[in-house]
């Protein structure tokens, strides 16, 4: 009796265990099932998102078309199976995943634990505007947008820079996001880069320049930024400016009348504007202007700290993209007249390809 008893324990739990083993096989492989076979031009994005457990999964690989519908309660069904064995899988990243490569629901698992997330690149050009940027960054759709309805004055609060001008303080160059990011979270990183840019350049400067502070050399960066878009030519840029500020002459820049200007530039400056007065119109102020004019470069902003040597005071458009530099005010009238009075055809105040 005992012996009967004993093999009907026997086979009760070689039934048990084999219906275990059994079950797990088939979760297993049921997760390793195919579970599409996409094309080669076909893009599958996944968006997972933010607080959703991942029990959550196969639902929503169902409802963004990733699975089909049928095998959802059969993959549900084997994830609970996994995760009873491994707690761990819980563990995923909110996001976007192209899932294209991953043809198997392990697979879509494994992605969303690395957090292999879609990074979007933005690029801010070198010598735009802060409101260009605005714009930029409210182009984005998969951008969280939060700053449309603010003002300048309030975006800038949010970054912690209240009451300073949005101008200049944004690093032109190439950021990555993700959609879980918002324009505040690239605006901070470009802030980021372009204050730790200017505290280098600032504590690396030459001795003895005409600033009082690192922000008058963000403002001057600005200017030669916007004055050419030849790198070799901003160092150069750079000397003439200094030497004018330092011998107490007015810089004379037209990008300055023009950012005075606002909204009634449209395209060409007169006479009459440049004897305008406004706070940026450096033919009728003396010293720089109160705010950057645009965001400069990292190399404009060394160029500023690191003028050229030399004598001259004066430059004007080639017209093939490049200036002419003069040490005197008659030099300085023959280039006007050889190049500015007398144009060419094909004059162009910016080079064709500027070199950054």
């Amino acid at each position: 009796m005992i012996k009967k008893i004993f093999l009907t324990f026997i086979l009760l739990l070689f039934a048990a265990v084999s219906m275990i083993v059994g079950v797990l096989f088939w979760s297993q492989s049921k997760l390793a099932t195919p579970i599409y076979a996409p094309t080669d031009n076909e893009t599958l994005v996944f968006h997972m998102p933010a607080g959703r457990a991942v029990r959550h999964l196969p639902q929503l690989l169902a409802q963004q078309n990733i699975i089909p519908s049928d095998s959802v309660k059969a993959i549900e069904l084997a994830l609970r199976i996994e995760l009873q064995k491994n707690p761990t899988l819980s563990r995923v990243h909110a996001g976007e995943y192209d899932v294209k490569t991953a043809q198997t629901f392990a697979d879509i698992l494994r992605i969303l634990q690395k957090g292999e997330v879609i990074k979007h690149s933005l690029t801010i050009v070198e010598g735009t505007r802060f409101r260009d940027l605005r714009a930029l960054l409210g182009s984005k759709e998969n951008l969280k947008q939060t700053i449309s309805d603010l003002s300048d004055a309030e975006v800038m609060a949010k970054l912690g820079k209240e009451k300073e001008h949005p101008e200049g303080w944004f690093a032109p160059d190439t950021f990555f996001y993700t959609n879980t990011d918002s324009d505040v979270d690239v605006l901070r990183r470009a802030l980021r880069t372009q204050e730790q840019r200017l505290a280098e350049s600032w504590a690396n400067r030459q001795p003895e320049l005409p600033y009082e502070s690192a922000y008058e050399m963000l403002i001057m960066a600005s200017i030669i930024e916007r004055e050419t878009g030849v790198a070799s030519e901003r160092p150069d840029i750079a000397g003439v400016f200094v030497r004018r500020l330092q011998k107490g002459m007015r810089l004379q820049t037209d990008p300055t009348v023009i950012y005075g200007m606002g909204e009634a530039y449209i395209g060409r400056i007169t006479r009459a504007d440049l004897r305008t007065p406004t706070p940026y119109n450096t033919y009728t102020i003396l010293g720089l202007p109160p705010t950057p004019i645009a965001l400069p470069s990292h190399k404009a902003i060394e160029a500023a700290a690191h003028p050229a040597a030399g004598k001259s005071l004066y430059f004007v458009a080639k017209g093939d993209g490049t200036h002419y530099f003069s040490n005197t005010l008659a030099e300085h009238q023959q280039a006007v007249s050889r190049y500015q009075l007398n144009r060419r055809a094909d004059y162009r105040s910016s080079p064709a390809e500027a070199s950054q």
